[in-house]
């Protein structure tokens, strides 16, 4: 299996796209450590895993949480950052800049904060693989702050290339994805919603959680792509041209 004997570690790797890609990589042979916020969703996550994986309870707004998971998990090949918090469309005029600013701290100060103290860490081959979202290139009213965001995931990415080289450092860029984010959106408006949302890509499909967890297994097996930001969106770019 292409990551037999390889460590993970996801960070965010409890739910959804993180858990996903967590269950992908135990089936190719990686030994996984994924790291929530949740001692509940931890204990979960784990629960679906094989007893290859492990785990930890890790506050990315608090540095020195970050630190210590990488003390604790030692050398690893591959880091990936999935975390983020369901955020609802708001304009930027009735957002206190405090809130705002607290929109960045999960999805980007967090992924900082990994690839600072992870890096140092990656064995020669490894990568880091971090996670943006279409909405950094196609905003809609309300998603502003969202879409800075995103963007800066996607800037951080290039400039980690270039300064981490020779480790690798990618991002994928998913569209809307079928994961427990949408869980706050109450039935049948949910599923009205992806209707919707499918309705809106060139596939005439709502995005799957393995499906952009296969993008996350690629970055990390090639070892000749880095600085890539690799969308899987289902052509919903390309329809709203």
């Amino acid at each position: 299996m292409a990551l037999s004997g390889q460590r993970i570690v996801v960070i965010g790797g409890t739910s959804g796209m993180g858990l996903a890609a967590a269950r992908a990589a135990s089936a190719a042979g990686a030994a996984v450590t994924i790291a929530s916020s949740s001692q509940r969703r931890l204990k979960a996550a784990l629960a679906q895993l094989p007893d290859t994986c492990d785990g930890a309870v890790v506050n990315t707004r608090d540095e020195g949480d970050v630190a210590a998971l990488f003390d604790r998990v030692g050398e690893l090949d591959h880091l990936l950052y999935t975390a983020g918090d369901a955020v609802r469309p708001r304009p930027l005029a009735d957002l206190p800049l405090d809130a705002a600013r607290e929109l960045f701290e999960v999805r980007f100060w967090g992924a900082v904060a990994a690839v600072k103290h992870g890096a140092r860490r990656v064995r020669p081959g490894g990568s880091i693989v971090l996670t943006s979202g279409t909405v950094a290139v196609r905003p809609t009213p309300g998603t502003a702050l969202a879409a800075g965001s995103a963007a800066a995931v996607e800037g951080l990415t290039r400039g980690l290339a270039a300064e981490f080289a020779p480790i690798r450092v990618n991002a994928v860029r998913p569209g809307a994805i079928r994961t427990p984010l949408w869980a706050p959106v109450p039935e049948p408006q949910r599923a009205a919603l992806f209707a919707a949302l499918a309705d809106r890509t060139l596939t005439k499909l709502m995005g799957e959680a393995d499906q952009i967890a296969a993008a996350h297994l690629y970055l990390m097996e090639n070892r000749f792509v880095t600085g890539t930001v690799l969308t899987v969106d289902g052509g919903a770019l390309l329809a709203g041209s």
